[in-house]
């Protein structure tokens, strides 16, 4: 009998590692032959987080590693969280490669964390129809959104006032965006000194600044960027996950269900919930490593559940409830306990909004679903025999003390008479069983003792 071939595994193995060397070789070709015509486009949309650090670290990286001409910031956002943002303008400041920074497209906003972003290029620019300003750090508030203490602005105001300096720029203007939350559109901010340059496009900037000498952390160098190649970078997974952990809101909220699930799982358990509470939870916790979060709105958000679980547990006709929607909205208005450098009122109305339903919904859940839930748990399980006592049907067979049969349901089931014979055909009544065996007795004997 010939013997089945089996496949070596060491063609395999060197295929494996012929794979792995040519790609090897190629990053290191890439790198290598990079011409230094090339520019790194990074784009700053939405809200400035944790995501948006590495989005730009990585990209100033990337240039520094290929030999990039320079990096391109774009930007377009309302502001984002203050760690965040004083990340984005070291990795800036601190950059081997020039990093021009751009407000783009047209109609786009450098508001606040924006602001300082914009002025920490080594080249700033602006599109036609784009602002820039409103950096004043702002905090929440159960009334609304208000500017941050006196000695967080002075903070402020003097940090930005060193970007500007630091990259020859009007100091003067840079402070009032803080202290004034001053707003300049791109004319404006020419003529201010607080943009070098105004253009339509990429291509139409990368074609003013070619030849100009800028500075950075490796000293002065001469701009070629004259028909020089845009490689826009996509956000990788991680980036993206980033931004949306980091973003209170989403931490907010995930905290929140992380709490439900192992609620609910620990109060009804086999449904699972207690592991995507826990994946929740996890989640949350690592979002809000991301910035200063405020310990004791983080447990006013525990006593909110805490509440709505007593209330579906024993109702008390909404006295824990409110106390519950109370304690939730101020714990999450105050979960972030460091200042926002982000235009009010827009991110942050919508953030208590988006809170007081949250609130609202959390505690309909709790009082209507979960306290259903519970009831029908505490209710008396009926299966089998028991589920058939009460049950009027017909006898199978002559019942007597010694046994016989009934069809309950379409089922045969063992019958014996309480009291007496009954024959074939009657009707009966099951009134108790022993065992397997259903007790029954005729339905009009039932219906007298009933009287």
């Amino acid at each position: 009998m010939e013997r089945k071939r089996s496949l070596s595994p060491a063609p395999i193995l060197l295929l494996a590692l012929f794979l792995i060397l040519s790609c090897r070789l190629a990053a290191v070709q890439a790198f290598a032959t990079a011409d230094g015509n090339e520019v790194c486009v990074v784009k700053i949309s939405g809200m400035v987080t944790e995501g948006t650090t590495l989005e730009v670290v990585e990209g100033i990286r990337e240039a520094e590693l290929k030999g990039y001409e320079a990096v391109l910031v774009e930007i377009n956002t309302p502001g984002g969280l203050v760690d965040a943002t004083l990340k984005v303008t070291e990795a800036i400041l601190n950059a081997q490669v020039p990093v021009i920074t751009y407000v783009a497209p047209s109609g786009a906003i450098a508001a606040s964390a924006g602001t300082f972003i914009l002025l920490s290029g080594s080249v700033a620019a602006m599109s036609p129809g784009t602002t820039v300003g409103a950096a004043m750090p702002v905090a929440m508030t159960f009334e609304g959104v208000e500017a941050a203490d006196e000695k967080t602005v002075k903070f402020f105001a003097g940090h930005v006032e060193s970007i500007a300096r630091s990259r020859g720029r009007n100091e003067t203007q840079a402070r009032l965006f803080v202290t004034e939350n001053a707003v300049l559109g791109e004319d404006e901010a020419l003529r201010n000194g607080v943009i070098d340059l105004i253009a339509k496009d990429e291509r139409e900037l990368l074609d003013k600044i070619d030849g100009w000498e800028v500075e950075t952390a490796a000293g002065t160098t001469t701009l070629s960027t004259k028909n020089a190649t845009l490689i826009f970078r996509k956000r990788g997974a991680k980036a993206w996950l980033l931004q949306v952990l980091s973003d209170p809101l989403v931490a907010f909220i995930l905290f929140l269900v992380g709490i439900y699930g192992l609620a609910f799982g620990f109060m009804t358990p086999g449904y699972g919930a207690e592991v995507v509470g826990a994946i929740c939870l996890v989640l949350a916790l690592y979002g809000m490593g991301m910035f200063d979060v405020n310990v004791f709105a983080a447990i006013l958000i525990v006593v909110a559940v805490i509440l709505f679980v007593a209330e579906a547990l024993t109702p008390t006709f909404g006295v824990l409830t409110a106390g519950g929607i109370i304690c939730l909205i101020l714990g999450a208005l105050f979960l972030p306990s460091e200042p926002f450098l982000i235009k009010a009122p827009s991110w942050l109305t919508e953030f208590k909004y988006t809170v007081i339903a949250v609130a609202v919904a959390s505690a309909a859940f709790f009082v209507f679903a979960l306290g259903a839930v519970l009831k029908a748990r505490r209710r008396k399980v009926a299966v089998g025999v028991e589920e058939l006592i009460g049950s009027v049907t017909k006898a199978e067979t002559d019942i007597n003390e010694d046994g016989g049969f009934v069809k309950v349901r379409g089922e045969l089931w063992k019958a014996r008479s309480k009291k007496g014979s009954i024959r074939k055909g009657e009707r009966v009544k099951i009134v108790d069983r022993e065992g397997l065996t259903v007790i029954v007795e005729r339905s009009e004997a039932a219906e007298e003792g009933q009287k």
